[in-house]
């Protein structure tokens, strides 16, 4: 069971089918201990009754603006004001749509403007509604403001339709409030995040890379976060919106992301390497595009810097050194690559998995990894915003004996 004690939790409701799980929802927060409050759109109570929600909160329900208990105690500011996290589930399509906007012509959107906690959005609409360019346009701008966002899921809809689109089961969303609510424990700390892949050119239009997304290393930059670090994320290029909060710097070689990990590492409590680094680049790059012809092409490669081990190098022996975690990406030997990876980087954990497995790693939402330490180990798997948090709880105790907090 989550542990919400002490937290108030604004659960905003909209005019969707999914609305009858909202109630499920809700219930989960009272269960875990949060005092929940509910605003719901005109449209919402046409599937769910407010008297339904007051009944499982033992609170009064947000619906008329202007009705006169929505005074200072009960009305959109006091929901705002009170608010730990603010949840809409379900978020259908014009929601989102006026969310995005801006707009404040209801008892959620008005709770929404207003407030300054953390705010989770739970989508859920016809699955081709949920495909159109303008809805993806903004959850995307909804996201960008700092928003997250869980789900949608696939599967059966209301309608008869299949695909992606259902409002994400209550326990799902639970989690993610419980990750929105979760500890401050690097409250004042320095993190730098690496994440994504590098491109060598081997002309102006061709280069040697990898399939690397970045999720892992944006969902490690975005947890940290969450759990109140300082955060700087140097990225190769990828397809992803900068995390909030967290100052971004976009790279796109191996040698430009060194010099700025070099750079951003004076002052640190915690790095985290995420990125896959090109290992070589060609030797010479062409300064035109290389013309097909009937021979073989050979190229001369040459070794890119090792950020890693670099910083091993530079923090040996220092008694209040950061902490140093690899990842390490393994087609065979996992664990001993990994330990192997962990001695010769002089690093204080390695994250390794195992390239290949399906539905995990590159390109994933989800990875399933092993966490190597001095003398221990420990599998993980979940969604990479889940193991990002499993990396950081094991971090969190090695940096409070390392580094204390002065």
């Amino acid at each position: 069971m989550h542990d919400f004690s002490g937290r108030t939790v604004v659960l905003g409701v909209g005019g969707g089918i999914a609305a009858y799980k909202a109630c499920e929802l809700a219930r989960l927060f009272v269960k875990g201990g949060a005092q929940v409050r509910v605003a719901m759109t005109p449209a919402a109570t046409r599937f769910v009754g407010p008297l339904t929600f007051q009944a499982l909160t033992g609170a009064p329900v947000l619906v008329d603006l202007l009705a006169p208990e929505a005074d200072r105690a009960y009305g959109h500011l006091a929901l705002a004001r009170a608010a730990d996290l603010l949840v809409v589930a379900p978020a259908t399509a014009d929601l989102i749509a006026r969310l995005r906007a801006g707009m404040a012509d209801d008892a959620v959107t008005t709770t929404a403007l207003a407030c300054e906690a953390p705010c989770l959005l739970a989508p859920a609409m016809n699955t081709r509604m949920w495909q159109n360019p303008a809805v993806r346009e903004n959850v995307a701008a909804l996201a960008r403001r700092g928003w997250e966002v869980v789900g949608p899921a696939a599967g059966a809809l209301a309608d008869g339709d299949v695909g992606e689109g259902r409002l994400a089961e209550p326990g799902d969303i639970a989690d993610a409030a419980a990750r929105l609510l979760g500890s401050r424990d690097l409250s004042g700390r320095r993190v730098l995040v690496s994440a994504g892949p590098t491109r060598e050119p081997l002309d102006p239009v061709r280069f040697i890379s990898n399939p690397s997304t970045g999720k892992m290393g944006f969902a490690v930059a975005r947890v940290a976060a969450r759990r109140g670090a300082e955060v700087v994320l140097v990225t190769g290029p990828v397809d992803l919106p900068d995390p909030p909060g967290v100052r971004t710097i976009r790279v796109v070689t191996a040698e430009e992301m060194a010099s700025a990990v070099e750079e951003e590492a004076r002052e640190i409590d915690l790095y985290v390497g995420a990125a896959a680094v090109s290992d070589f680049k060609p030797r010479v790059a062409a300064a035109t595009k290389k013309k097909k012809s009937d021979e073989d092409e050979e190229v001369t490669l040459t070794r890119t810097p090792d950020i890693l081990a670099a910083l091993g190098k530079r923090f040996a022996g220092k008694a209040e050194a950061p902490i140093l975690v690899g990842f390490a990406a393994e087609t065979e030997a996992l664990l001993q690559n990994a330990r192997k990876k962990l001695a010769a980087k002089r690093c204080d954990l390695v994250v390794a998995n195992k390239v290949g497995r399906p539905g995990v790693g590159f390109a994933s939402d989800r990875n399933r990894v092993t966490l190597v330490g001095p003398g221990e180990r420990a599998n993980i798997e979940g969604t990479k915003e889940q193991v990002a948090d499993a990396i950081l709880d094991w971090v969190v105790p090695v940096l409070e004996e390392r580094r204390p907090r002065g």
